[in-house]
């Protein structure tokens, strides 16, 4: 872990550490999107965009007074946004989720070949098409819970739950992506066979917007420069252990994503 993270020189500057940009969020969600680039930031990400439907980029704006944001409603309103070096799609979009379909297209076109995130409505807009997804030929990191992985494969969630790493292992071949399965001892799969089961992490936990910051620090991880397996290793390990010791601290009843948020930067000095 601690040979994955960048070390800040002195003689830099914020275009040093990466740049992410951020398609997430709609009205009723837009905290999903505020807490997924406040992941970014915290694992040092030198530059977040942030992409929001274009009525909703004051607000935003005012929600995040470090991020840059960028306000539209189709792909190609974001397309001076997305030079950058990994991109995250899908927290909080609800009904905008068949934008994330539009800018991946676009990301394909441009032959983009940094990291992305596939999260959440990202990847409920390939529901039972995994076909689809898989024809864009892009350099992806998967992060679904069972119910979402599911969905993409079109079969049960007790399937999926009664051999996780199985499931996470053959999505991950089949989509040549990597795959990480949250739940109970997340489990994160390459497609070229290994698999790793994370152990940091606790029930308080399971508590909304918590896989939006997630989504964010792998994200935020890669554009630093980490590949995309070592950035979801790295994410999600710093992301329990960020969650234990907020839990350790305020207890497991009243853990809150805003809390996992807040001790990333402790997690990050332990390790």
């Amino acid at each position: 872990m601690k040979k994955n993270l960048p070390q800040r020189e002195k003689n830099t500057h914020k275009g040093d550490y990466g740049k992410v940009f951020i398609l997430a969020g709609s009205e009723g969600m837009l905290g999903a999107a505020i807490l997924c680039s406040r992941g970014a930031l915290r694992v040092g990400a030198g530059l977040v965009y942030l992409g929001v439907s274009d009525k909703l980029r004051d607000l935003t704006n005012l929600a995040t007074p470090e991020v840059i944001i960028a306000g539209g409603d189709r792909a190609h309103d974001f397309k001076d946004f997305i030079k950058t070096e990994a991109i995250a799609i899908g927290p909080g979009l609800g009904k905008r989720r068949g934008l994330a379909k539009d800018l991946l297209f676009e990301l394909h076109k441009r032959k983009f070949s940094g990291p992305i995130v596939l999260d959440a409505d990202g990847l409920n807009a390939f529901a039972g098409d995994l076909a689809g997804l898989k024809k864009l030929d892009l350099n992806l990191i998967l992060t679904p819970h069972p119910g979402e992985l599911a969905r993409l494969l079109n079969r049960r969630i007790e399937d999926v739950q009664k051999d996780r790493e199985r499931a996470a292992l053959k999505t991950a071949k089949l989509l040549e992506s990597i795959v990480i399965l949250k739940g109970y001892r997340t489990v994160i799969a390459h497609p070229g066979g290994k698999i790793k089961v994370n152990r940091t992490g606790n029930p308080g936990m399971a508590s909304a917007g918590v896989g939006d910051v997630l989504c964010g620090m792998i994200a935020g991880l890669a554009a630093q420069g980490l590949s995309s397996w070592e950035a979801a290793l790295s994410g999600v390990y710093l992301h329990g252990l960020a969650g234990d010791l907020a839990a350790k601290k305020l207890g497991e009843y009243s853990l809150i994503a805003s809390d996992i948020v807040d001790h990333i930067p402790e997690a990050i000095k332990r390790c």
